[in-house]
């Protein structure tokens, strides 16, 4: 707890996630700087769907061709993958407990990401290059 009397940590490092190895969390840190970058781009996203409600496959596509969509579409593909990676990672590592079978997940973890990246980044870019 953070106000846990009993708890030899002092408040300091509690903000700066430091641990019992006087280092920073560094998968703590882009969680966050992930999710602060996520909240913009979501926001934009959900903006480029609802303009292209409506509309036929040639006008969304023409629409998605333009480069400010698209590098947007992009950097919201890459930071939620990048996060969706990190969060992931960190569940496998608290709650796997057998060395091999964690080896295992997290090698499935970073080629889940990778390929979900790459097919989205494939889509993105066909629209906009096609």
């Amino acid at each position: 707890m953070a106000n846990d009397p009993a708890s030899t940590r002092t408040a300091a490092s509690r903000v700066r996630f430091l641990g019992a190895a006087k280092s920073g969390t560094t998968d703590a840190w882009r969680m966050r700087i992930t999710s602060v970058a996520l909240l913009p781009l979501t926001i934009a996203f959900v903006w480029i769907v609802l303009s292209l409600v409506g509309k036929d496959y040639s006008a969304a596509r023409a629409e998605l061709g333009q480069p400010v969509p698209a590098i947007l579409l992009l950097l919201f593909i890459l930071s939620g993958v990048y996060h969706m990676k990190i969060g992931m990672q960190s569940i496998i590592d608290d709650y796997v407990h057998s060395p091999h079978l964690k080896d295992l997940s997290l090698i499935a973890n970073l080629f889940f990401s990778v390929s979900v990246g790459l097919a989205c980044i494939y889509a993105v870019l066909k629209l906009s290059f096609a």
